[in-house]
C-alpha cells in the first residue's frame, strides 16, 4: 500500500498562510518592531509541569543533550537584555505528546516583546492585531477572578479547596480530592469556561493568580495576582502574555520550585537555562511579551475545524 504523500492542507490554505505571514510582517514593520531569529536547539528548557520538551543528542566534541525549544522566549529575552529593542519572531516550536484537533507537536508560534509596555499596553496592541487579521470587534477584558465568579459563582483565590474539588467532580475525573488548587482551577477553566469565551469578540482574561504567574511579574498593588493575560477567540486559547518578570533572584526561585514540582509528580527534570538567568542578572528592560499560536489563528481565518487542515504535513504524515 502506497503511503499518503499529499499535503493535508489545501493549496489555497497554504497560500493563505503565506499571506498571513506577509500581513504580520507589515503590521510590525509599521511599528518598527525588528524581526529576529533565535536557535531552535537549547541547552536548557523551561521546567513547566504542563509542557514536555522534545530533545536530541549532540555528538560533537562537546557531546550533550539539546532541547528543541517549546518557545523562543528565553533566547528572545537575551536579545532584549542585549539592547535590541522591540522584537518579534515567527518560529517552529515543539512540545511532546500534544496531538489533537488544536494540537500538533510541531507548530508555529508568533512571539513579540515590547520594551516600555505594561500589561494593558500589550493587550491593546494584541487587540489591534486581531482586529486587523480577523476583522472582529474590539476585545472584551475580564479579570480572572471576575470571570470565575461570573461563570461558577466561585472565587478562585478565596473558595475552599474542597469546594473546588467537589466542583470538578462533574467533569467525570477520578480522585479529584487529590487535586491541588491550581489544577482544579485549570480544569474548571478548560472544561466549563473556555468554550464560552470569545464568541462575539475576542475575550482577554487578565490578572491570573500569582501561583500561575509563570514568567510574569506579580501585581505591586496585589501580590496574590500576576500580570498575565490570555486571549480567547471562539472558545480557543489563542495567546498568552506577560508583563515580564525582570528580577533574576525571583525567576530562579520560580524555576527551582517548578523543578521541585516536577520531581514530586515523577516527571523528568531538565537543566535550567543559565544563560537566560545570566541575561536577567545583567538587566532585562521593563517590557511585556506575548506568544500567539499561528496555526490556530490560521484555522480561525480559514474556517478550519482541525489543525491538519492548515498544516502541509502534520505529525502523522511527516
Amino acid at each position: 500500500m502506497t503511503p499518503r504523500w499529499q499535503p493535508t492542507a489545501h493549496l489555497e490554505t497554504l497560500r493563505l498562510r503565506a499571506r498571513l505571514y506577509h500581513d504580520i510582517r507589515q503590521f510590525f514593520a509599521k511599528r518598527q518592531v525588528l524581526e529576529v531569529e533565535t536557535p531552535i536547539l537549547s541547552a536548557g528548557s523551561v521546567p513547566d509541569c504542563y509542557i514536555e520538551p522534545l530533545y536530541t543528542n549532540y555528538h560533537g566534541a562537546d557531546a550533550k543533550r539539546l532541547f528543541l525549544h517549546t518557545s523562543p522566549e528565553l533566547a528572545m529575552k537575551r536579545l532584549l537584555a542585549a539592547g535590541c529593542g522591540a522584537i518579534f519572531q515567527i518560529t517552529k516550536v515543539f512540545r511532546d505528546g500534544e496531538v489533537g484537533r488544536w494540537h500538533n507537536p510541531e507548530f508555529t508560534l508568533l512571539e513579540w516583546y515590547r520594551p516600555g509596555f505594561n500589561q494593558d499596553d500589550l493587550i491593546q496592541e494584541v487587540d489591534e492585531f486581531l482586529q486587523m487579521l480577523l476583522h472582529c470587534p474590539p476585545a472584551e477584558r475580564l479579570t480572572y477572578c471576575a470571570l470565575f465568579e461570573q461563570h461558577t459563582g466561585l472565587h478562585p483565590l478565596h473558595t475552599a479547596l474542597s469546594v473546588l474539588q467537589d466542583y470538578v467532580v462533574q467533569f467525570g475525573l477520578r480522585d479529584v480530592h487529590r487535586l491541588e488548587r491550581d489544577t482544579c482551577l485549570q480544569l474548571i477553566l478548560s472544561h466549563h469556561i473556555e468554550p464560552l469565551l470569545g464568541q462575539t469578540c475576542p475575550t482577554v482574561i487578565m490578572d491570573f493568580p500569582a501561583s500561575q504567574a509563570a514568567l510574569a511579574r506579580k501585581r505591586v498593588d496585589n501580590p496574590q495576582l500576576a500580570e498575565r493575560f490570555e486571549v480567547y477567540v471562539q472558545g480557543i486559547e489563542l495567546a498568552n502574555g506577560f508583563y515580564e518578570l525582570t528580577d533574576p533572584v525571583e525567576q530562579r526561585q520560580r524555576f527551582e520550585q517548578d523543578l521541585a514540582n516536577r520531581k514530586a509528580l515523577n516527571l523528568a527534570t531538565y537543566p535550567l537555562d543559565e544563560r537566560f538567568l545570566a541575561a536577567l542578572e545583567s538587566g532585562l528592560p521593563d517590557c511585556a511579551g506575548v506568544a500567539l499560536g499561528l496555526d490556530r489563528l490560521l484555522m480561525l481565518i480559514a474556517g478550519a475545524s482541525h489543525i491538519n487542515e492548515v498544516l502541509a504535513f502534520p505529525v502523522d504524515y511527516a
